[in-house]
């Protein structure tokens, strides 16, 4: 009797010391905060607001496209975005999948990019690095290709 005693006593004792467990890690949720990341960035694209394009990534984040060197830095990302969000085009992001944990999320999605008048310009799918920063998804590394021949581009 005094073992079980002093057994429920020690099991007691141990749960008690327990330090709090951090809640899991909602994948679901993040995915949702990511989209809604998306979702800011294409209206930034539609007012032309190649600031707060350039404020979605993080401070050392890159945006890689296709056949020029890669753009990092807030200074040269507001200068791209500056002169995309001058020509009119429209931007759209799919999310397709998403992995990671509270640290870092990869992003597979599907992009179009269209004409002020609706005309595609071209159409692709991209991978992206999110790394939360004082609090929130940000690109960390951004690289996308296009779906169309090289010679329609």
């Amino acid at each position: 009797m005094k073992k079980l005693f002093f057994s429920a006593i020690v099991a007691t004792s141990l749960f008690a010391c327990q330090a709090p467990t951090k809640p899991a890690f909602d994948l679901a949720n993040a995915k949702k905060e990511i989209e809604a990341a998306n979702l800011a960035i294409t209206e930034f694209v539609a007012k032309g607001d190649s600031v707060g394009i350039a404020a979605t990534y993080t401070a050392d984040g890159s945006l890689m496209l296709n056949n020029i060197p890669s753009i990092k830095g807030k200074d040269k990302l507001i200068n791209f975005w500056s002169g995309f969000a001058q020509s009119g085009a429209k931007i759209k992001l799919t999310t397709v999948e998403v992995w990671g944990d509270e640290n870092f999320i990869a992003e597979e999605g599907l992009l179009e990019i269209n004409t002020k008048e609706g005309a595609q310009i071209d159409k692709g799918k991209y991978i992206c690095l999110w790394k939360k920063e004082a609090g929130k998804w940000k690109l960390h590394r951004d690289m996308s290709n296009s779906d169309l021949p090289a010679t329609a581009q």
